[in-house]
Formats: C-alpha cells, sequence, structure tokens
C-alpha cells in the first residue's frame, strides 16, 4: 500500500512540475513580446537614445 502511494505522489508532482513549466513558458513567450513591442512602439522620432521605456 505504502508503495503505490509513493508511486501516486510521485506522479502528482512531475505532473505538476511539468505543468508549471508550460505555463513558465508560455509567461515568457508573452512577456518577450511585449518586451519586443515596447522597442517598435516607443521609439523617438529622431533616432536618438532619449525615449527609452525602461530605466537601465
Amino acid at each position: 500500500m505504502l508503495p503505490l502511494v509513493l508511486v501516486l505522489l510521485l506522479i502528482l508532482v512531475l505532473f505538476g512540475v511539468g505543468f508549471a513549466a508550460k505555463a513558465l513558458w508560455i509567461v515568457a513567450g508573452v512577456l518577450l513580446v511585449l518586451w519586443l513591442l515596447g522597442f517598435v512602439i516607443r521609439r523617438p522620432a529622431g533616432g536618438g537614445t532619449g525615449g527609452r521605456w525602461y530605466r537601465w
């Protein structure tokens, strides 16, 4: 009985890790698209560096 419970817990943990990893990849993709859109949308008219939308 105990080995069966341990195997089921292991399957549950691995499923949770796989789901979390997939969700993080989706979030990373959305953030990458937003980051790239920020460069396109906020480009200064004169081509200078004064119109940056980030602080670093």
